[in-house]
This record gives C-alpha cells, structure tokens and sequence, in this order.
C-alpha cells in the first residue's frame, strides 16, 4: 500500500539522500518566488517540505496529505498560524469549498495515482476563476527507465507503488478540466548531466467565465 510505505518512510523521509526531493524544493521556490495568494491548496504536503514556503506566500494553506505519519511529521516540524493540516485521500472529493483557492500546488504525487484526470478535475472545482494550478511531477522519461520513489529502512528497500503519466497525458488532463496550459518546463539536478530530465513542472490557470 502506497499510504502505509509513505508513513514507514516518515521517519527517515527528510534526513535521506533524495535528489528529486531536493530539486522539487529548488523548482517550486523559483517558480513561485515573489507571487502572493489569499488561499492556497497544498497536496500531498508529506512532512512540510514545501509548505513553510507556501506559508511565506499564501494568506492561508491548506495541507492535505493521506499518510498520518508524514503529517505527524509536518506538524511536529512547523507551528504556523496560517496552515492547517489536514488528512486527506486526493482520489476522493477534497475536503475544501468550491472556488476557494487561488494556487493549487501538487508535488511528487501524481506518480502514485492512476487516473490523475481526478485530480485534475478536483483542483478545478476548488479553485478561483483565475487560479493557478502549479505541477512537478518525477518525469516520465525517467520512469521509462524503470525509476520509482524508493526508500531503505532497517536492510530492507521499499519502492513504493508507480503509475507512468505521459506529458501528453498531462496536458490532455488539464485541457479537458479546463485548464490552459501557461508553462511547461524539464528540470536536472547538477549531479544529472547526461541524463534525461528528472522533473516536469506545469503551470496551468483556469480562465475566467465569460
């Protein structure tokens, strides 16, 4: 089960050797470095890794991840007043209003969902006309080669359960939820040269009604 894994690897998830982690940090602050929103979704906030940043840009965050021990430890890690963490399952509806939120952010999860059209569709419903809806994924390419999330605890390896998304199956999602497709950018790590792209990062909005 991928949520029982998630909380097994809790305990050693932020002190562990984990280049994609520590790329996905470096994307989502340069990306989102500057901007400013009333009320943000964060999904699949695992122990907190990106969510004190969110807390610096957002009025108000909103945490949703569906291991208790990655929650327990993002709670533990940070008291802050504007973020609220909450136990979610993000194949089932959201616990959140319609059109409350300005920024949804989702990082490394979609990997582990097969049908990420649900997602789509849910991010749509909960955000603002105008909303932003940021994405970085581990990327397919390296997926094809057999790459998956993948931790070592007391001599035993666990790689945790993985679904291949194509870009195409991206953007095929979000078109069809309504989304439009602002920004699509490949990322490496510095230790990478040579190597197919390790993330893909999307920004997508959703337009006003006219």
């Amino acid at each position: 089960m991928i949520e029982q894994a998630y909380t097994r690897w809790s305990a050693t998830y932020d002190s562990d050797v984990n280049r994609t982690r520590d790329l996905d940090q470096e994307v989502t602050r340069q990306v989102l470095r500057g901007k400013h929103y009333d009320s943000i979704l964060e999904l699949g906030c695992g122990t907190g890794k990106n969510t004190a940043f969110l807390a610096e840009i957002g009025e108000q965050v909103t945490a949703f991840d569906f291991s208790e021990g990655m929650l327990r430890q993002a709670r533990d890690k940070l008291s802050l007043e504007n973020v609220t963490f909450v136990r979610a399952d993000l194949t089932d509806r959201w616990p959140c209003e319609d059109l409350s939120a300005g920024l949804v952010v989702c990082n490394l999860v979609l990997e582990h969902i097969a049908d990420i059209n649900l997602i789509f569709a849910e991010a749509s419903r909960a955000m603002i006309e105008g909303g932003t809806f940021f994405i970085a994924e581990l990327h397919p390419f390296r997926q094809y080669s057999g790459v998956k999330a993948k931790f070592e605890l007391e001599g035993e390896t666990t790689e945790v359960e993985a679904f291949i998304h194509n870009l195409s199956d991206y953007i095929g999602a979000a078109k069809e939820n309504g989304f439009t497709v602002e920004r699509l950018d490949e990322w490496w790590h510095a230790e990478d040269e040579g190597k197919p792209p390790r993330i893909v990062s999307f920004m997508l909005t959703k337009p006003p009604v006219i």
